[in-house]
């Protein structure tokens, strides 16, 4: 019976989602116990009463999965349950959202979950720094702040201080002892510390190569930190130097970011074979324990899906098979590669960017199965939010996989010392 209730619930979201928006080529398996066989033999009974059906009966806690107890839902710690219990559906959803930072006032007005500090906001510190402390204060649940501290080209630090210049990128890193690695991670943590921030969208996992063994992208950016697991002890001593200040790490770009062409303008093709894949995805799956943090990537590896793995389940269920607790983060979703896809569209140009679409981006997201949704436009995390509230509405799967991620992040937040 539970069986068939859930499967009830997984097509009736379906439906829903396909009445809005005709978003008919998206799939989703909500459930580990929902197969493809069993979705395709329901499928036909149910789709003739999808209309009678439309209407999402009340919410009650009774009517989900009860896989957790009463007491402490998704793994909850009982520290956390009072602020658990606290939250409404709408500051649920805010938790999954990573904005660029701009006002104090914005950040706790929508109660954020997290903001992405850029070189811009480094250049004006003081600026910066009072902004972080009026956040500190008006906001009830801490903020993870990330940048992306890489070394080499992408180096933000630098326009914090000309101290920071000449930090070795991930190639040169690789090359050099673990202990030395450590030291230099050490150094960076602390200074990202007095920054207040928290998160570094570092390392990056991308091979090195591609499946014909010629140079990656990232390699020849210098961002690589290897083809395989054979420096994952170097990775481990970079991670330990940030844990050390309280700054968590990020693996990217699930699941290895192989191709040669840059994905932020244009969706990059990968044709590399399903093995490669699993071979480059062995790098995140040995470090899993160590990063509970994974970007995902923009690029469409066409061998499994013609989706961008950001919006692939089947890529998605990948990285969160590494660990259950580990927090999946897209890259950013105001990028126009990613809206173009969306829209189908060969390219975006403009901010006046269609709501039907909007909508249908961020709910691919989330049926995807992405835990945090980093965007780059700040006044659309607001429309964000909302439309995940009027979402959990809709449909029972629709709330629970907000309440999963929310409480995916709160866990992470807790265990790492975000939420003391």
């Amino acid at each position: 019976m539970h069986l068939k209730r859930a499967v009830t619930i997984f097509l009736a979201a379906f439906a829903l989602a396909q009445a809005e928006d005709s978003l008919s080529e998206i799939q989703f398996f909500p459930l580990n116990s929902l197969t493809e066989s069993i979705v395709e033999q329901t499928a036909e009974q149910t789709s003739s009463s999808t209309a009678s059906n439309q209407k999402s009966e009340p919410y009650t806690a009774e009517a989900l999965p009860q896989n957790d107890s009463v007491q402490n839902p998704y793994g909850l710690p009982r520290e956390l349950m009072p602020l658990w219990n606290s939250l409404s559906i709408k500051q649920k959803a805010a938790q999954m959202v990573m904005v660029y930072l701009t006002s104090s006032q914005f950040i706790i007005e929508n109660e954020i979950g997290g903001v992405l500090i850029t070189g811009q906001h480094l250049r004006s510190a003081k600026k910066y720094l009072n902004t972080m402390a009026e956040i500190d204060s008006g906001l009830r649940i801490p903020l993870v702040v990330a940048t992306d501290q890489e070394g080499g080209i992408v180096n933000r630090l630098a326009s914090y201080s000309d101290t920071w210049r000449g930090v070795p990128s991930a190639l040169e890193m690789r090359r050099m002892d673990s202990t030395d690695i450590h030291s230099l991670a050490n150094k960076i943590g602390s200074a990202l510390k007095e920054l207040k921030i928290n998160m570094n969208l570092a390392p990056v996992l991308d091979p090195s190569k591609d499946s014909r063994g010629k140079n990656s992208f990232m390699e020849e950016s210098r961002r690589s930190w290897g083809n395989d697991t054979t420096n994952a002890f170097k990775v481990r001593a970079f991670v330990k130097g940030m844990s050390e200040n309280g700054v968590i790490c990020v693996s990217k770009h699930f699941p290895g970011y192989d191709s040669w062409t840059n994905s932020d303008h244009q969706i990059a093709v990968s044709a590399t074979p399903r093995a490669k894949i699993a071979k480059n995805v062995s790098f995140f799956k040995t470090l899993a324990n160590d990063i509970p943090v994974t970007m995902m990537s923009s690029v469409s590896f066409v061998r499994i899906s013609s989706r961008p793995a950001v919006f692939e389940p089947k890529i998605v269920k990948m990285a969160r098979d590494m660990s259950p607790e580990t927090v999946i983060l897209t890259d950013d979703l105001w990028g126009v590669s990613l809206r173009a896809w969306i829209s189908g569209n060969e390219r975006v140009r403009s901010k006046n960017y269609p709501a039907k679409d909007f909508r249908k981006l961020v709910r691919t997201a989330l049926m995807a199965g992405n835990d945090m949704f980093m965007i780059t436009y700040s006044s659309k995390a607001v429309e964000m939010i909302n439309y995940l509230a009027a979402l959990s509405k809709q449909s029972k799967y629709y709330r629970q996989r907000i309440e999963e991620s929310a409480a995916r992040i709160l866990k992470m937040k807790y265990r790492t010392g975000i939420i003391r």
